[in-house]
């Protein structure tokens, strides 16, 4: 039996950070006066809705696929699971590196993250998310393809990538003179904030990094509350499509556990009205998933004012139909 794999460091956020230079967006740090007037805080935003690919998933899939052209045995072929995100993602890095790419999506996922992860290259397997386990779908198809298997969040070198978001803010803030209070970042299967979490705790130790979920998913809020992983209840529903794990991630909970203040979690409402203020004062469009953050702001679960807080906008890939369903029901 393998040891399990340990968690990515600073180091290797450093060095995921080389591997992106010139292929991922560094994506700003931005601050409206409308935003910190509404909430008494100075708000910076963290908008990956401008990455390539439209999310911060394009960071740790890059790394990974870098990571393994690195190694003694480069793989002609790669598979992922994904609602979406880590879909275009692996997509788009498998293309640029030559790559063949076969992503198992489930069938209800937003059609432009379907249309757009072909639009890359790849070929899609669609399954039933309530029916079939995505992983076994996926893990089946490497060993018939003899392919590399990408997971979304719970491998060393996507956390790694994903880190390089948290890296930029810490520098970013630092140039602007600001000393972050706290970081809120979405929350799925953890990849992203354990990535985050790490870089801050290196960069800007006395920042409390919160993870951000959709009521119903808070898996890791529950988890960090028990200190054990704990599972979401069968037949949750919500919009969020691309923060449905069904638990923590093994590895990524490892870190979250040790290095985040606390959990957070917001209603479907609440994301919609945050949607609905990123596109009319941000002049932002940012998919259900991604907004999470900055409605658990404008919701007032965390107390900001007089604070200074960076909030995530994880990706902006969002269905058309829903997106002007949730400007309407605001």
């Amino acid at each position: 039996m393998s040891a399990p794999a340990a968690p990515p460091d600073i180091a290797d956020i450093e060095a995921a950070a080389a591997r992106l230079a010139g292929h991922a967006a560094v994506t700003p740090l931005l601050e409206w006066a409308e935003l910190d007037a509404r909430t008494g805080a100075r708000v910076l935003i963290k908008p990956e809705t401008l990455q390539r690919t439209g999310s911060f998933k394009f960071r740790g899939a890059f790394n990974k696929i870098a990571s393994l052209r690195e190694g003694p045995r480069p793989p002609g072929a790669v598979v992922a699971y994904s609602s979406g995100n880590h879909a275009q993602g692996v997509a788009a890095a498998a293309a640029m590196a030559g790559l063949a790419a076969v992503i198992v999506m489930p069938a209800d996922a937003p059609a432009i993250k379907i249309a757009g992860t072909r639009a890359r290259g790849a070929e899609v397997v669609l399954y039933d998310r309530y029916r079939e386990e995505r992983e076994a779908v996926a893990e089946a198809l490497a060993a018939e393809r003899g392919a590399a298997l990408i997971r979304p969040y719970d491998d060393p070198d996507v956390i790694a990538g994903q880190g390089t978001v948290g890296d930029e803010i810490a520098g970013q803030a630092a140039a602007l003179g600001v000393a972050l209070d706290a970081v809120l970042i979405p929350c799925g299967g953890g990849g992203l904030t354990a990535g985050c979490a790490l870089a801050l705790a290196a960069r800007s130790p006395a920042t409390r990094v919160y993870s951000v979920e959709p009521a119903g998913f808070d898996d890791t809020a529950r988890s960090l509350a028990a200190q054990r992983r704990l599972a979401n209840e069968p037949g949750a529903r919500s919009f969020c499509d691309a923060l449905l794990a069904d638990r923590p991630g093994e590895l990524t909970f490892a870190v979250n556990r040790r290095l985040l203040a606390g959990g957070l979690a917001v209603d479907d409402a609440e994301t919609a009205a945050a949607m609905a203020y990123a596109f009319r004062s941000l002049k932002l469009v940012v998919e259900p998933g991604g907004a999470v953050a900055l409605a658990a702001v404008l919701a007032g679960k965390i107390d900001c004012r007089g604070r200074n807080v960076a909030v995530v906008l994880s990706g902006g890939n969002v269905d058309p139909v829903t997106f002007c369903r949730a400007l309407q029901d605001v």
